[in-house]
């Protein structure tokens, strides 16, 4: 999902949910202050325009609940979720071949914390 001009989908408190909650989304936690999130906006437009992924944006400025809800500490800092659960944390600036990587990763089920749980619950099953 983005918006009608290709661009990322900014998000709010009222509108993260539903948003995130079916497919896979990448979202850009930035502020105007911060130097490096404006170095990745012309990354995440490219990624808008080209894939069919959700790429979305809040302004933890604006948003600061939502910054502490997914506990962002830095900027920028980029969630991806699959049908709503978080599935991959990255830290800082990221290029459009390292984010493809990675929404290609969600989209095949095997984002890192996914594939942690997993571990998790196989090994509580071993004998």
């Amino acid at each position: 999902m983005t918006d009608p001009a290709g661009l990322p989908v900014e998000l709010t408190d009222a509108t993260f949910d539903s948003v995130i909650a079916e497919g896979v989304a990448l979202v850009d936690f930035w502020a105007s202050w911060c130097a490096p999130c404006h170095a990745l906006i012309p990354v995440l437009e490219e990624l808008a325009e080209e894939r069919s992924d959700t790429v979305a944006m809040v302004d933890v400025s604006e948003f600061p609940g939502l910054g502490d809800r997914f506990r962002v500490t830095s900027l920028p800092t980029l969630l991806v979720f699959r049908d709503g659960v978080e599935v991959k944390k990255l830290f800082g600036v990221k290029n459009r071949r390292q984010l493809n990587n990675v929404l290609d990763e969600a989209r095949s089920g095997m984002g890192e914390r996914q594939s942690t749980r997993l571990m998790t619950v196989m090994s509580r099953c071993a004998p």
